[in-house]
């Protein structure tokens, strides 16, 4: 029995981390796909830019802000704290999207 109770505490922060697996966001046709997503606190979101024309992904808020991301770059966040965070392409600032971010 103890034996048990030392192997799940050994495994149990890799399968909470796996529990948590990052979530993506492709930058497409001049769009944010999907445009509105949830997650749980502590969840990584990639964005990817498979577009041919460099975008960025800018927080609303202030929280993040990514370089001009060209074709095949990503850029990554990890979610926290609960809350709304709203975010926009600079270059062409009709793609928004939202990352909806719900306690664990």
């Amino acid at each position: 029995m103890n034996r048990f109770i030392l192997l799940a505490a050994l495994l149990l922060p890799f399968l909470a981390q796996a529990a948590t697996a990052p979530v993506q966001v492709v930058i497409k046709s001049f769009a944010y796909g999907p445009a509105k997503i949830t997650v749980a606190a502590g969840t990584t979101v990639v964005w990817v830019n498979k577009d041919t024309e460099p975008h960025t992904v800018v927080s609303t808020s202030h929280a993040f802000q990514s370089e001009a991301m060209d074709t095949g770059d990503t850029f990554s966040v990890t979610f926290d704290k609960p809350g709304t965070y709203g975010y926009f392409c600079t270059i062409h600032p009709h793609m928004t999207g939202t990352v909806e971010v719900t306690a664990k």
